[in-house]
């Protein structure tokens, strides 16, 4: 069953607790927010990713993350190739696949980025590796369907949990 973590990028940051609380109750698996890396390790983060076009040296870097103890994630935006990542997908715990391009919320899912789903979970299972596949952008029920069954296990939707009336039905809808 896919997991859901809400994006902090399109909540009210003015009732920040009380967003966090909201989404947990409606059944979020995760939060999902987008900077202050170190301050939510120390805060008792359990994943960091980073954006593989924002480093020189990413082994290093994942190597880094997973020495805190942290499960390290990397990503990559919609027109960055699979194979900027695929010489540290064995040491990585979760690819986040970018579905829009990242900077602001309420995005459409940018349908191309679906085959790189496809062909991520192939390389996950041709090589047996286990890392978690999640994409993050322009995320509702019929685009999380369409990347779930694409091969993504963790779906990320700001904009659909946080504009919705009813939190848990918006977050139920992701269930796959």
């Amino acid at each position: 069953m896919t997991k859901v973590a809400p994006s902090m990028l399109s909540c009210d940051f003015s009732k920040l607790g009380y967003e966090i609380e909201r989404v947990e109750k409606a059944g979020a698996d995760y939060i999902h927010p987008e900077r202050y890396v170190e301050d939510f390790r120390k805060a008792g983060a359990d994943i960091i990713t980073v954006h593989a076009e924002a480093t020189n040296h990413l082994d290093r870097l994942v190597h880094q993350i997973k020495a805190t103890g942290a499960m390290a994630g990397v990503s990559i935006n919609p027109a960055t190739p699979l194979s900027a990542v695929e010489e540290v997908l064995g040491i990585a715990d979760l690819l986040l696949l970018m579905t829009v391009n990242p900077g602001f919320g309420g995005q459409s899912y940018i349908d191309s980025v679906t085959d790189k789903i496809r062909r991520a979970a192939d390389v996950r299972r041709r090589r047996g590796l286990d890392f978690l596949i999640e994409v993050d952008g322009g995320i509702n029920a019929e685009t999380g369907r369409k990347a779930a069954e694409a091969g993504a296990d963790i779906l990320v939707a700001g904009s659909y949990v946080f504009k919705s009336e009813d939190a848990a039905k918006a977050i139920s809808s992701l269930r796959f």
